[in-house]
């Protein structure tokens, strides 16, 4: 039912427009969503004055609130693909987010392009399912393709020489997590940020657990309020916090 009801709301708005009015109605009703509580949790793990990546940003809800928040942080906002950018931009104008800066580009472990999908699902394009195409993702590979340029957040230009240090990265890219981290080394090393993603139960995930612990951090998941570590709970999550050991 809800993507016919999203299939007719694109039909008669258009596509651009649809993105538009649903962001804003997801920025309104986020912080009532059950599901995202984990999200407000990071935000309670870091202080205000430094740098914030949100990598994914897709149609900017994240950024708003993180934007909201921390209002003496810069919000450095990545997403690759033009709808979703297109939509951020609008947001950022419409809420007058001045300390987001925002890069359409994807990152990765390589510099250079690489390939992308928005899936179709009944006729109807799944912004928030768009994923990096590579023989890890086995699902959804169909639909709306795109070329769009990648960096290494090592090598990307905005981050060299920073004027406040990273304090936390946001990150949701479907499955391209352990890529992003390796070409994030040197800047995780120096800055300790905390990290806040979606892994999957899947080598993905393990490669990530593994590749933070060896930066000497330590994965949590959140169970009522509280952070557990994840090799001692006993129930399933998505949502994962790495923090920097002392």
């Amino acid at each position: 039912m809800k993507t016919f009801i999203k299939y007719v709301l694109q039909k008669i708005l258009g596509l651009k427009t649809y993105l538009y009015v649903f962001a804003v109605f997801v920025i309104v009703k986020i912080r009532w969503d059950k599901q995202e509580k984990d999200f407000f949790f990071f935000m309670q793990l870091f202080q205000d004055g430094g740098t914030v990546l949100d990598l994914g940003a897709n149609i900017g809800v994240t950024s708003y609130h993180l934007s909201k928040k921390f209002p003496a942080s810069t919000i450095i906002s990545i997403e690759p693909l033009t709808l979703n950018m297109d939509t951020l931009k609008r947001v950022k104008k419409r809420f007058s987010l001045k300390n987001v800066n925002e890069f359409q580009v994807a990152a990765g472990d390589t510099s250079g392009e690489l390939e992308m999908v928005m899936p179709v699902i009944d006729n109807v394009p799944m912004h928030g399912l768009s994923h990096v195409v590579n023989e890890e993702v086995t699902d959804l590979n169909t639909g709306l393709k795109y070329t769009v340029p990648v960096v290494t957040l090592d090598q990307f230009e905005p981050l060299q020489n920073l004027s406040k240090p990273v304090s936390a990265i946001k990150m949701d890219v479907e499955n391209f997590e352990y890529h992003v981290l390796k070409g994030a080394e040197k800047l995780i090393v120096k800055h300790r940020p905390v990290i806040y993603c979606e892994l999957w139960d899947n080598d993905n995930r393990k490669k990530c657990i593994n590749f933070l612990n060896n930066l000497n951090y330590s994965a949590f998941i959140l169970d009522k309020k509280e952070l557990v570590p994840f090799e001692k709970a006993n129930f399933e999550k998505h949502n994962f916090f790495f923090l920097p050991r002392v």
